[in-house]
């Protein structure tokens, strides 16, 4: 069975510390703080690691689910936008918008693979605590 790891550490209080994540990989390892978290300040965030994950996730179980149904997609690009409620401290909902270049296949069928495979992805399912919206293009 397929594992990965990631790791992270920080330094200090809350509000003036600071930390670095980094993928057991190798491919990234960042700074991250307070201010990339609930502000505008220079890093990355739990957020934007978990939207990567979605992202690259959805991507490639969409493209699988098209070629299991005799589609060959050219290209399937997505983006996730995870929403953190500062308040709560709750990840409350994740944007998924993908477009994707799928030829001979209509607008009906494109919709329902792309709903299925919003469900049928591992990060998707680990998420299901958020509300998950999904706006798919066909190119």
């Amino acid at each position: 069975m397929p594992t990965s790891s990631a790791e992270a550490t920080w330094n200090g209080a809350l509000k003036d510390g600071e930390g670095t994540v980094g993928l057991g990989s190798g491919a990234y390892e960042g700074p991250y703080s307070f201010a990339s978290r609930f502000q505008d300040g220079d890093g990355t965030n739990p957020e934007e690691l978990i939207g990567a994950a979605e992202a690259g996730c959805y991507a490639m179980a969409f493209a699988n689910m098209l070629d299991e149904e005799g589609y060959t997609p050219e290209s399937v690009h997505a983006e996730a936008v995870v929403t953190l409620d500062a308040e709560t401290l709750e990840i409350t909902t994740v944007d998924l918008t993908v477009e994707a270049t799928v030829p001979d296949i209509d607008e009906d069928a494109f919709q329902e693979l792309a709903n299925q495979a919003k469900e049928g992805c591992p990060v998707s399912k680990v998420l299901a605590g958020a509300d998950i919206t999904l706006d798919a293009t066909l190119a």
